[in-house]
């Protein structure tokens, strides 16, 4: 039993962390309709930025991550603006041609400024726990996860309080209709691409002190942004909390008492159950689905 809980709380910070690589992700599939294959590419930019910060000046992760947002804000803005604003109207698969190729770009220019090595953020307690009982809770991961929650409840509020939030939601819904109101749907594309470019970011920063990471990392991440977002429904903010969490939660279960292909097998067949149940996701919104103008 005390196996099973650790691997239950194992899994929930494991969950909240993936959900914070994904939210950027759910966020431009559900208003762009763009499947974004650089996001893991993203995140890994974003881990070598604190890394580099941290090697460099000895900056704490969580204080670089903040750089790494930035950072990755103005690069995803301007990649929007630049690229993918030009095919943007196009069919899907030209933006996944564009995305995909992007990535492939991203990540060889990683691998020839940092080699292929394997890279970790040291800090002084981010590999230290405290008990609950026989259960142990690493101090990284539950900040990890405490920072995903915080960083879901401010972008939801953002969506829904602030001017920039509503053009955002109001463009993924019905693009002409944004425009007839007077909302510059280019400059909210780009927004929102650099909104989630700048998540990725500070998802890599607190994924490199926790764990190891190099360049070849970024696929994998992309991979789980995809089915966390199907999962969770999306655009939903909340979706992506809670299919993060999910998958999660799935895989710490599947490791304790399977191997690695079995696990991978099992979260992809409750991938499959979720849209049998529910074709929109855990908590996804039909209308993103029913968009006036894709």
């Amino acid at each position: 039993m005390s196996q099973f809980l650790q691997a239950t709380v194992y899994g929930l910070l494991e969950g909240g962390l993936l959900a914070l690589v994904a939210i950027g992700f759910s966020l431009v599939w559900g208003v762009m309709n763009i499947v974004n294959l650089a996001q893991g590419a993203f995140v890994i930019t974003g881990a070598y930025i604190a890394w580099k910060l941290n090697t460099e000046l000895g900056l704490d992760p969580y204080l670089g991550m903040f750089v790494s947002a930035a950072a990755l804000f103005v690069a995803g803005y301007v990649i929007q603006r630049v690229l993918i604003n030009q095919v943007v109207n196009a069919p899907i698969w030209m933006t996944l041609l564009l995305t995909f190729g992007l990535d492939l770009l991203i990540v060889q220019g990683l691998q020839l400024l940092f080699t292929a090595d394997f890279r970790a953020i040291n800090t002084s307690w981010g590999t230290d726990s405290f008990a609950i009982g026989d259960v142990r809770v690493p101090y990284g991961r539950l900040a990890g996860f405490t920072l995903a929650v915080a960083v879901t409840v401010s972008l939801v509020w953002f969506m829904t309080r602030t001017r920039s939030g509503l053009a955002i939601r109001t463009t993924g819904m019905d693009r002409a209709a944004a425009r007839l109101m007077g909302v510059n749907v280019r400059h909210t594309y780009a927004v929102t691409f650099g909104l989630a470019a700048s998540l990725a970011g500070m998802a890599g920063a607190i994924l490199g002190s926790i764990t190891t990471f190099s360049p070849s990392a970024a696929g994998g991440y992309t991979l789980q942004s995809f089915v966390i977002a199907v999962l969770g429904g999306l655009g939903n903010m909340w979706g992506a909390l809670a299919g993060g969490i999910l998958l999660g939660l799935v895989q710490a279960w599947g490791g304790q008492y399977l191997s690695g292909t079995l696990v991978n097998a099992i979260a992809f067949g409750v991938l499959v159950l979720v849209l049998i149940v529910r074709p929109a996701g855990l908590v996804g919104r039909p209308y993103y689905e029913a968009r006036a103008e894709a």
